[in-house]
């Protein structure tokens, strides 16, 4: 397979999304060495940039051992996640050669999430964007002031000039998730959960982010199964509140069984 990528990557003619730079690391190479982090909530601990991203918010009731489900959660996402890997590899490597002839190197891209009791970890994704996304993102969003109230509201953009012709496609499978199995199998993130947020969005949750540092997030959830990209933003936290407020292990297999038919649903995905 590895000949298979190198032999593809190099009939790479033109590049759809103009981008450049060294070749990716292979997949297990870059997942195995992200760091971890961890930001400190006590009063006596939060530096000046914590307390900007936290906005004054303090939770107490985050500082707990065990995420939301403890080991028997656990246990099922240890068990799916590496029976979804194994079944799903020939998929995963597959996709990966398709990213890098389509779009380029590097296939997979890193993105720092906040995760149970406020530990900073690498979610990984299939890269789906041009390489100078931010840049490009804070040049449209000055641009346009309709695209500048859409992200505002719900941090998506329904047309997104970021994001490949390629890419396109992948978001619209959800086949640019695929990598983020791994990040249950480490245990970054669950099979479901919260929706995983960046640190600039902590502030928009307000006191309800207490709720959300209490579970690890979920490669699937209630807000997948229940609207994507239709919702507004606070729809999407009063679902995060609802899951772990109300979590039990039906909950869980009844959103692991309706996540395939929202997947082939396409009409609420970017």
């Amino acid at each position: 397979m590895g000949n298979l990528i190198a032999k593809l990557t190099s009939l790479r003619g033109q590049d759809q999304c103009n981008v450049y730079g060294t070749a990716s690391n292979l997949l297990s190479e870059t997942l195995s060495t992200a760091p971890a982090h961890r930001i400190s909530y006590a009063a006596g601990n939060l530096g000046s940039s914590t307390e900007i991203l936290l906005h004054g918010i303090k939770c107490p009731s985050a500082s707990q051992d065990r995420p939301l489900g403890g080991i028997l959660k656990r246990t099922c996402d240890v068990i799916g996640s590496l029976l979804a890997i194994i079944l799903l590899s020939p998929l995963i490597v597959f996709t990966y050669a398709l990213v890098r002839f389509f779009i380029g190197a590097p296939a997979l891209f890193a993105h720092r999430r906040v995760g149970f009791n406020g530990a900073s970890f690498t979610c990984y994704k299939f890269r789906t964007m041009i390489l100078n996304s931010e840049e490009a993102l804070a040049q449209h969003l000055a641009n346009d002031q309709k695209a500048a109230r859409e992200w505002y509201e719900t941090q998506k953009l329904r047309d997104d000039p970021r994001v490949c012709s390629f890419g396109k496609i992948l978001r619209k499978s959800s086949l640019d998730e695929l990598p983020q199995l791994f990040n249950v199998l480490r245990g970054d993130m669950s099979l479901i959960g919260p929706r995983p947020i960046v640190p600039s969005e902590i502030k928009r949750y307000g006191r309800y982010v207490c709720d959300y540092l209490k579970a690890r997030p979920g490669l699937s959830g209630l807000w997948q199964v229940n609207g994507r990209n239709s919702l507004s933003y606070s729809e999407r936290i009063a679902l995060d509140r609802y899951y772990v407020r109300r979590w039990r292990l039906s909950l869980d297999l009844e959103i692991l069984l309706k996540t395939a038919p929202a997947i082939l649903r396409t009409t609420n995905t970017t």
